[in-house]
């Protein structure tokens, strides 16, 4: 089996930025209240020109031009997203014509807020048996476009962007060594579009209790699958939902704050676009070098969850 990891990353936040403060104009909110509950600062919004599919194909352009690789040389597009532009065709496709690869495949992934590592673990796979050689995996949404502004317990929360990988064949030892996915459909009620308003709902305290749990044990046990052990972690890149919740992951691994990613107060939650920007935002402070075992994990709506362990490089 080929060694698999990520050659390029590349990410598009918009341009506009909604503060607490500005939540607090329409809304019964305040700025401590905000980041006191959930860590947040502020978010991106995209404009009404700016659909996912468009955030998706910038953020795709910007990986291919990291991982120096040109288009043509992807052989499948992957989309985690639960915000596409239309229930069909998929954002993949859109992406695939943007970006003028037709002919290869193309789909989008739906597990939500775990979409992405559901994606990488799905692409990851191809390139190990043989079957393809360069995989472009993306997490594009636009959230602001299903959200309820006037509930409190959902607008505060969400953000808009995108990020992208490319996967490839890279050295031994290097790439991904294990991976974890899971779903709960018992909890599918807790998070959700709602089909009247299509909007969505949220039961706070439920995904807040599942993601408390299920954060920690996904990481530690794909760090236990790589035969590796808590202390070998040097950074982890968790959904970017709730800083409470990213503080117990931190706490169960016995990481230093400055060992994980917590970019959650510039951008909110942005589903599955959350890790890779995340990801994006720490390599380009240095905080992730070559050789760093690192952990990525994610939850969402479905209940789902998905992690992976990786050891950084090419």
């Amino acid at each position: 089996m080929k060694c698999v990891g990520i050659i390029g990353v590349g990410t598009y936040i918009p341009d506009e930025i909604m503060t607490n403060d500005d939540l607090a104009k329409n809304i019964d909110t305040s700025d401590e209240w905000i980041r006191t509950r959930t860590g947040i600062e502020e978010r991106r919004i995209a404009s009404r020109d700016m659909d996912t599919s468009n955030m998706a194909i910038i953020a795709a352009e910007n990986a291919l031009l990291d991982a120096s690789i040109h288009a043509r040389d992807i052989d499948l597009i992957l989309v985690a997203t639960a915000t596409p532009d239309y229930p069909f065709p998929s954002v993949a496709c859109l992406v695939q014509e943007a970006l003028g690869i037709s002919h290869i495949p193309a789909m989008d992934v739906s597990a939500a807020c775990s979409g992405f590592v559901y994606a990488l673990v799905t692409g990851k796979q191809f390139i190990e048996t043989g079957t393809y050689k360069n995989v472009l995996i993306i997490g594009s949404e636009k959230f602001s476009k299903i959200i309820d502004w006037a509930d409190r317990n959902t607008s505060v929360l969400f953000g808009d962007g995108a990020g992208a990988v490319v996967l490839s064949e890279v050295q031994e030892g290097r790439g991904f060594l294990s991976f974890e996915l899971g779903a709960d459909g018992a909890g599918a009620n807790h998070l959700l579009v709602d089909p009247k308003t299509n909007t969505v709902s949220m039961s706070g305290r439920e995904v807040f209790k599942f993601a408390v749990r299920q954060m920690p044990e996904s990481s530690l046990s794909v760090v236990e699958k790589a035969g590796l052990k808590k202390e070998d972690v040097d950074f982890l890149v968790p959904h970017q939902a709730n800083l409470r919740i990213i503080d117990a992951a931190r706490e169960r691994l016995g990481l230093d704050k400055e060992k994980v990613s917590t970019t959650v107060k510039i951008h909110g939650n942005t589903s599955a676009a959350s890790i890779p920007l995340a990801l994006f935002t720490e390599l380009e402070e240095g905080k992730i070098q070559d050789d760093d075992v690192i952990v990525m994990v994610g939850f969402g709506g479905g209940l789902t969850w998905g992690a992976v362990c990786l050891r950084w490089g090419k």
